[in-house]
């Protein structure tokens, strides 16, 4: 992920903002000026939208470890763009406070207590389609992932990755695009082969006849794509800027009519386009 946090604070920091107000006002006065959090414990954990400067992506954390929290919220406080508004601890409480607070991401833990983040995350979308979901995965919860992208998450991150994924995954989708883990989206492609799901042969051909439209660079970065690599590790392995790449990935999702870059990563397993091996 790209490096947009360098000095990360430990995971069992307290949370940035203790002491702010507990008469949070919602984000949205005129679609939730009633709608109060039902958990008043956690009052101090929210923060009314007036004080949150212009230009600042506002998120929801949501994980039933506290713990796991307030490493979330310190990591997000390393970037002075970011601002945590409200946390929960269940899904349930995740539907509540978007609706209240109206932040532009939420970060949901995938297994929780009651309604989980997959539920979450499905009716957060269902009522609030502005804001972009991040889900927190860790090994081994692939069907989970596969559940998680029909339902409209845009991020997928790994709880064991870098920091500064985190901080990038917020960002990309708070602006409206898409962000995996290049973890997440190997195993992604590795859990269809092993299931065989993407290769039936109607598939299959769909797949290398939505690829055939592509320019042979494009093909390059779809097969980087379906490796799990960042724009930043594609670049390098394709000695491009950055920025270079990331036309070159719009343009591929454009073309082949995705939404994001697992749905690529995809077309590119089932068309039979794989990832170069990394260099010696």
């Amino acid at each position: 992920m790209a490096a947009r946090a360098s000095d990360t604070a430990p995971a069992d920091m307290a949370p940035a903002h203790p002491t702010r107000a507990t008469d949070a006002a919602p984000a949205d006065a005129t679609g939730a000026a009633d709608a109060t959090p039902t958990h008043p414990t956690r009052a101090a954990h929210t923060i009314p939208a007036h004080t949150t400067p212009a230009g600042t992506i506002r998120v929801l954390v949501a994980d039933d470890e506290p713990m796991i929290r307030a490493g979330v919220r310190a990591v997000l406080a390393t970037d002075p763009g970011i601002e945590v508004v409200a946390e929960a601890a269940d899904g349930h409480e995740a539907v509540e406070l978007a609706r209240a607070y109206r932040p532009h991401v939420a970060v949901l833990d995938v297994r929780m207590p009651g309604t989980n983040g997959i539920d979450a995350a499905a009716e957060i979308r269902r009522t609030l389609p502005t804001t972009g979901v991040v889900m927190l995965t860790t090994f081994g919860e692939d069907d989970y992932i596969l559940r998680a992208l029909g339902c409209g998450a845009a991020g997928f991150l790994i709880k064991s990755g870098e920091p500064e994924e985190l901080v990038a995954g917020v960002r990309a989708v708070a602006e409206g695009a898409a962000y995996l883990s290049p973890k997440v989206a190997a195993r992604v492609v590795a859990h269809l082969a092993s299931t065989g799901v993407g290769v039936l042969a109607g598939r299959r051909d769909a797949a290398r006849e939505r690829v055939a439209g592509l320019t042979p660079r494009e093909r390059e970065v779809l097969s980087h794509l379906g490796g799990g690599l960042s724009n930043g590790q594609i670049a390098r392995r394709l000695h491009l800027v950055e920025g270079t790449v990331k036309a070159h990935v719009s343009s591929v999702l454009a073309r082949l009519g995705v939404d994001n870059r697992a749905a690529a990563a995809v077309v590119a397993h089932e068309a039979g386009i794989l990832p170069p091996p990394p260099p010696s």
